[in-house]
């Protein structure tokens, strides 16, 4: 047979293998020799410096909101016009007379007022949900949360906002919504607190 035929195998391939820093320790690894009577305690210590590692990252990819509002309950409803013609990018003309109707801007962020608060968003960890850094999510605690939801939840104490998915033993994970590989999955595991406090069901920004 030809050697041209002949296909080579081993060798490194570039970018095979787990990348440095993406395993339990969150860190490069490295095989020691140790004394079988220690073996268990080593272990022991190890599983604890792992648990801590991971804290460590879930604090990292939390970007916990932390203005917290409420809608004022006694604010004068407010309808401005909603034209029914389509507006690219501008503004309609005054004298547009196709007006669809009158919208609220608060019965158009809020179903419950009693159940609803708005979060300052924090950080880019969800900027590819159209999250961005200062806006109001408008948070109802009154929806229950379904799988894909985005939602306001505590993790130890410290509240985050990101999307509501299952692992594959069906406990929660919160996925962020930003592939640049800064954020990573929060999976929910023992002995965690954790607590879904709300459904974001909009948001909203100013641009001056």
């Amino acid at each position: 047979m030809s050697d041209q035929y002949v296909k080579k195998a081993g060798g490194r391939r570039a970018g095979a293998g787990r990348k440095p820093g993406s395993g339990l320790y969150q860190e490069s690894t490295t095989v020691m020799r140790v004394p079988v009577s220690q073996k268990t305690a080593i272990g022991d210590l190890l599983a604890v410096y792992a648990k801590q590692q991971q804290q460590r990252q879930n604090r990292e990819s939390l970007d916990s909101p932390q203005v917290f509002a409420f809608p004022d309950s006694a604010a004068q409803p407010m309808a401005v016009p909603l034209y029914a013609s389509k507006v690219p990018a501008g503004f309609p003309s005054p004298a547009d007379d196709h007006v669809e109707q009158r919208l609220d801007p608060s019965a158009y962020l809020i179903d419950q007022a009693d159940t609803t608060f708005f979060v300052t968003i924090q950080g880019e960890s969800m900027i590819e949900a159209g999250l961005m850094p200062g806006d109001k999510a408008v948070v109802d605690k009154g929806k229950s949360p379904v799988v894909g939801d985005i939602v306001l939840a505590m993790i130890d104490g410290e509240f985050t906002i990101k999307t509501l998915a299952k692992q594959q033993d069906g406990t929660p994970k919160l996925l962020p919504a930003n592939s640049s590989g800064r954020y990573t999955p929060i999976l929910i595991q023992a002995p965690m607190q954790f607590e879904v406090w709300g459904v974001v069901i909009g948001s909203f920004r100013r641009f001056r």
